[in-house]
This record gives C-alpha cells, structure tokens and sequence, in this order.
C-alpha cells in the first residue's frame, strides 16, 4: 500500500515537473504579445498623425493578436485619457499632452489547472491577465 501511495505521489510530482514550464512560458509569451501589442497601439494611436485609437486599429490588433492563438472574442481593450476625453474618437483626436492609456486583457484560461495537482489553488478560468501602458498624445490640430 506504500509503494502504491508514494508511487502515485511520484507520478504526480513528474507530472507536474515535466509540465510546469511549459505553461508558465506560455504565460510568459502571452503576457509579452498583450505587453507588444499595447506598446503598438499607443505608439501609434498617440503619434502626431492619428491623436486616437481607431476601431479599425483595433480589428487589426485582434488579427495580430490572434495570429499569435488568441482567441478574438476573449480579447478585451479598455481606453482612457487623463482628460477624460475618449481615445477611440476620430472626430476630436486628444491633444498634445493629453495621456492616452490602454489596457489589454485576456482571460488565463485552464492554464494553472496543473498545479492542483501537488495542491497549489490554481488561478480560476475567468481571471485575466493584462498588459497596460499610457503615452501622450503628440497629435498638434
């Protein structure tokens, strides 16, 4: 009965030893394509040429996105100005000055379901992980 329990224990622990980095470095990689695609977009949207973030700006970040195996429904996009003006408006660009801020998230899905396994809570299903960043608009009307 030893020999079952600990030989049981063994397998789970080599389980989860030979999985464990796997999914942590698609974590990794996801954090750094949201992280990649944030930094984009705000370089782009708050260039002296737009001043805004367009929703066609968007549907290509969710291409880029999900070239990388996003899924594009689950992509969430949040935008802010420290205006309070909205960022997304092509009508009236923000000013120079003016912070854009975006926030990209996207759920975890089962990734940590693995570490229950040596009897870690994994992070739930609908938690998501985000990537943030603020740039001043550089748009001159």
């Amino acid at each position: 009965m030893k020999q079952l329990l600990l030989f049981i224990l063994f397998a789970a622990m080599l389980c989860w030893i030979m999985f464990s980095p796997i999914y942590k470095h698609v974590v990794i990689v996801r954090q750094a394509v949201l992280q990649q695609e944030v930094d984009y977009l705000l370089e782009v949207g708050a260039s002296g040429t737009y001043g805004y973030i367009s929703p066609a700006m968007q549907r290509d970040s969710m291409r880029r996105l999900a070239s990388f195996g996003l899924r594009e429904q689950d992509i969430r996009y949040q935008y802010a100005t420290t205006s309070g003006a909205s960022a997304t408006d092509a009508s009236h660009p923000v000013p120079r000055g003016t912070g854009i801020s975006l926030t990209i998230s996207y759920p975890y899905e089962n990734l940590f379901v693995i570490d229950s396994l040596i009897g870690i809570q994994p992070v739930a299903p609908h938690e998501r992980m985000s990537a943030f960043g603020m740039k001043m608009s550089e748009y001159v009307p």
